[in-house]
């Protein structure tokens, strides 16, 4: 949101006024900047107490790398008006500067919006033309953000992750790779299996009633939602009331292993569910049901190898710090998760995984993953 106005007066116990001299305090680079606001989001992760951060932006990007006087002006008046506990620091250098205010209670929220905006409005006031302040903009960014997973916007706020961003293009060409092996090797999988697609439609369509296809709103990277694809193994119009039970105690770390329907070790997965046909059976068991998936790898909305994409109910049931595992990586229809251990690892371990592979993937990583999958295949169908 941009607000230009001040707000209700400010809080001396919250922003105890200690006039602190710009030569004392250090305003840090854009790299040190998103690094730091990265290790915020994973405090919060753990101490439940919320952070917001304030972008302030003149609208003026200069290309010569030089800061404008209006931006420098408002620099100092951020120093002069945080709290020494607050970091300050570049989030686009020479044009977006910014403030985090950490370990706020929730009772603080509104306070510390009104308090800040006040004091930095007749901070710059006193610095600034009238032109010049009413060309700036100020955002407020609060972490963690409230996700709803059934809407098609986006729920994570991209302002809170400029680290990832950052990540992201200094992987650009080997994302370029990762594209391009996903679009051959879904056409090529699409092409080779076409006869089998066939067989197991006609399968679907003789064994009992209904679509062929299971169509199903799945929850993608950075939480939007997609419609994910899987040869129907239940009978139609089932409950998922069971389903939803289990898997939110199996992210509780409450649920207890089930007994395999195959090589008889027990996993965390419901494997005698009424719902399931029997073709589904045989689909679950061998994986054919995930077929399907290799369109939506041709659309762009999962990629051969990475997480596993939630249900928007799981993701309800998520810890913040589960919430990762759909921000770093674009989902897959195989993992790290489901070549060392799938259904027989807790979720908070596939979550590991899932992190584990976000921070080290490549193309050859990639390809490792896929020649261990037909085997992770055949060992989970006897």
């Amino acid at each position: 949101m941009n607000l230009r106005r001040s707000g209700n007066g400010f809080d001396k116990e919250v922003f105890p006024v200690e006039p602190v001299s710009a030569a004392e305090r250090s305003v840090l680079d854009e790299e040190s900047f998103h690094r730091m606001i990265a290790v915020e989001r994973k405090r919060t992760e753990r101490s439940r107490k919320p952070f917001l951060l304030m972008l302030l932006d003149t609208g003026t990007h200069h290309s010569n790398g030089r800061t404008s006087r209006t931006m420098a002006q408002i620099v100092a008046a951020l120093v002069a008006s945080s709290r020494e506990t607050d970091v300050t620091g570049w989030y686009r250098k020479h044009s977006i500067v910014g403030v985090m205010f950490t370990e706020l209670g929730m009772e603080d929220r509104s306070s510390i919006l009104s308090t800040m905006l006040t004091r930095v409005s007749e901070t710059l006031r006193k610095t600034l033309t009238l032109e010049q302040f009413n060309q700036i903009s100020i955002s407020f960014h609060l972490f963690p953000e409230e996700w709803d997973c059934e809407t098609p916007q986006r729920p994570s706020n991209p302002a809170l992750y400029p680290d990832l961003e950052r990540r992201d293009d200094s992987r650009k060409f080997f994302r370029v790779v990762k594209r391009l092996m996903d679009i051959v090797g879904s056409l090529f999988a699409i092409l080779l299996f076409s006869p089998l697609f066939l067989l197991l439609s006609l399968a679907i369509k003789l064994t009992s009633r209904g679509p062929i296809l299971y169509c199903q709103q799945r929850v993608g990277q950075y939480g939007v939602p997609f419609t994910f694809l899987k040869f129907r193994s239940m009978a139609a119009d089932n409950d998922a009331s069971t389903h939803e039970r289990y898997v939110k105690s199996m992210i509780a770390g409450t649920a207890e292993r089930m007994p395999s329907n195959g090589n008889g070790a027990a996993v965390y997965k419901l494997t005698d569910d009424p719902r399931v046909t029997s073709i589904g059976r045989f689909l679950r068991r061998t994986s054919l049901d995930e077929l399907p998936q290799f369109f939506n790898v041709l659309m762009g909305q999962m990629s051969l190898v990475g997480p596993r994409p939630p249900i928007y109910y799981e993701v309800e049931a998520y810890d913040l710090w589960h919430r990762r595992r759909l921000l770093e990586a674009k989902p897959g229809i195989t993992g790290l998760w489901q070549v060392n251990g799938r259904n027989r690892i807790k979720f908070d371990e596939m979550v590991r995984l899932d992190l584990a592979y976000a921070r080290t993937w490549s193309p050859w990583l990639d390809l490792k993953i896929l020649m261990r999958t037909p085997r992770a295949m055949a060992e989970g169908a006897h």
